[in-house]
């Protein structure tokens, strides 16, 4: 059976998209799912390449039993090729994934959606970056993002 492979992006790799992989993870693995997928997460930019997730993220997931691991990467062509699925957390990056799409070579191109299309309780139609506020921003994004991560596993199970 060949495994479903899902990428979450945002624009710096250390806030939304590495939330919502862990969440997905830790979702999987409470369903004994996750043999059956390959999960990452990536950004747009590249300032934070190699850096782990800001640490108020990690922190408010933690409370929720949530482990952020991955370190920031940037999204590239060849991602395209390896995912099923790209999940933007905004519409601003979802355009820059489009806008690399449009500029790669790949002729197996993932299906590209934003996170929100899944949410069935918040009415956010982005994920909003939490980086420039408070601590309540970041448990407000997981919240939102534990609305969508559960939505689109209901979407495609």
């Amino acid at each position: 059976m060949q495994k479903i492979s899902v990428l979450f992006v945002c624009l710096g790799n250390i806030c939304r998209s590495p939330a919502a992989e862990a969440i997905f993870i830790s979702l999987l693995e409470r369903k004994r799912l996750t043999d059956g997928f390959i999960i990452d997460s990536a950004g747009t930019g590249s300032w934070h390449i190699g850096k782990k997730a800001d640490s108020r993220m990690r922190i408010a997931a933690e409370r929720r039993d949530i482990n952020i691991l991955s370190r920031a990467r940037q999204i590239t062509s060849k991602d395209f090729d390896k995912f099923n699925y790209i999940l933007a957390m905004d519409d601003s990056n979802f355009r820059n994934i489009q806008d690399l799409k449009n500029r790669t070579a790949s002729t197996d191109f993932a299906s590209i959606k934003k996170i929100q299309d899944f949410r069935s309780v918040f009415n956010e139609q982005e994920v909003p970056d939490p980086y420039f506020g408070g601590d309540e921003g970041f448990d407000y994004v997981l919240d939102i993002l534990e609305d969508s991560v559960n939505g689109f596993l209901e979407s495609i199970s």
